[in-house]
């Protein structure tokens, strides 16, 4: 085995059951708390043949993501969630003795990516856990092949704006790439935009990554893409699993696809059950309980007070309610809470304003 592949700690994915085996409701992933649109289920119900291969080229999944994006089918690639793509990426242009560079507080995915093919990690300092341009800036050195930038951030839910994102990319070398992970931007407010697709259309270094797992709800089916220079859609075609997205997950995007008003209500319940839970926590100010300021289907609430975040993770557990503790990323004194629906939220709340001895 390599040396850097023996190092490697697998990913470790959100948990669904408690300490004692109890199933728990699932807010560790990032999931949609409202499925996935009734089209999708239609669509699974078709019958289709499972000994034929799918189209390996997904070309009609494509040719639809380019109508709804108004990007050239041939400039976009799917993977088996956006994770391929980034793999893809970090895969055809770092290797041993480069450096891949991102937030301190970013995917946790991304470590592996670059361990995978011998790279360095270099983490950019934050600014109050959130990713900050000029340091991203001031780590770049020789070394540096590609950043990974996830807008918006995660486990922060924080967002640069079109403006930060710009600066970025126009301070980084043309020989470093730069992937912008959109795997929430489904969940920005209406009209809002970091230009990231604008970017990939018009530079040869700037790759965009989105997936159906969050807003689209179809997270079983693993399905994403990217978007960028004809190079850099080559690279990953090169590096992407033959026959990679399957015959169901290919009908499920396109359905889901179809249904952009599914998409639009999951957005709009989001914002407001997110808008409610953040109100809760700030109350809890007093407390040192801090909700950071998110654009995402999620929100860290950070633990800066006499109430530890493993003691709240504990009693939000025997609630039955399963959130994400992120020790492994530096982060002991936080939890990231998926916003699930308005009753759930008002029910995490109030198990944490009882553990601040807080009225309701």
């Amino acid at each position: 085995m390599k040396p850097w592949i023996e190092g490697i700690h697998p990913y470790v994915p959100g948990k669904s059951r408690g300490e004692d085996g109890r199933k728990l409701i699932k807010l560790s992933a990032n999931e949609n708390p409202m499925g996935c649109s009734p089209a999708v289920l239609a669509a699974l119900a078709q019958g289709h043949e499972p000994s034929l291969y799918p189209d390996p080229d997904a070309t009609a999944l494509r040719e639809a993501i380019g109508a709804l994006h108004g990007i050239d089918a041939a400039r976009i690639v799917c993977g088996t969630g956006s994770g391929e793509c980034l793999h893809g990426a970090v895969q055809a242009f770092a290797g041993p003795g480069d450096e891949v560079l991102f937030p301190r507080y970013s995917f946790s995915l991304y470590p592996l990516l670059a361990h995978k093919v011998g790279a360095t990690v270099v983490l950019a300092e934050d600014t109050d856990y959130a990713p900050d341009v000029d340091k991203l800036l001031a780590a770049v050195t020789e070394r540096t092949r590609v950043v990974l930038l996830d807008n918006p951030n995660n486990p922060g839910g924080t967002w640069l704006p079109r403006k930060e994102v710009a600066r970025l990319h126009a301070g980084l070398p043309t020989n470093v790439l730069l992937v912008i992970d959109q795997a929430y931007a489904e969940f920005l407010d209406e009209g809002e935009d970091d230009g990231g697709m604008e970017l990939a259309a018009n530079n040869d270094n700037v790759l965009v990554t989105r997936t159906f797992a969050k807003a689209y709800g179809i997270a079983g089916e693993r399905v994403g893409w990217a978007t960028g220079a004809p190079h850099l859609i080559d690279a990953l075609n090169r590096l992407r699993g033959a026959f990679n997205i399957t015959a169901s997950g290919q009908r499920a995007a396109l359905a889901a696809l179809s249904d952009q008003s599914f998409v639009a209500a999951s957005r709009d319940a989001n914002i407001a059950a997110r808008t409610r839970f953040v109100e809760q926590i700030e109350a809890l100010g007093n407390h040192g309980l801090r909700a950071l300021p998110s654009k995402a289907n999620f929100v860290l609430v950070v633990f800066e007070g006499a109430l530890a975040a493993e003691t709240a993770l504990r009693a939000i557990a025997a609630a039955g309610y399963a959130v994400r503790h992120l020790p492994g990323q530096g982060l002991p004194q936080a939890l990231r809470i998926t916003i699930g629906t308005s009753a759930q939220m008002d029910e995490i709340a109030a198990v944490l304003r009882g553990l601040c001895g807080a009225q309701a």
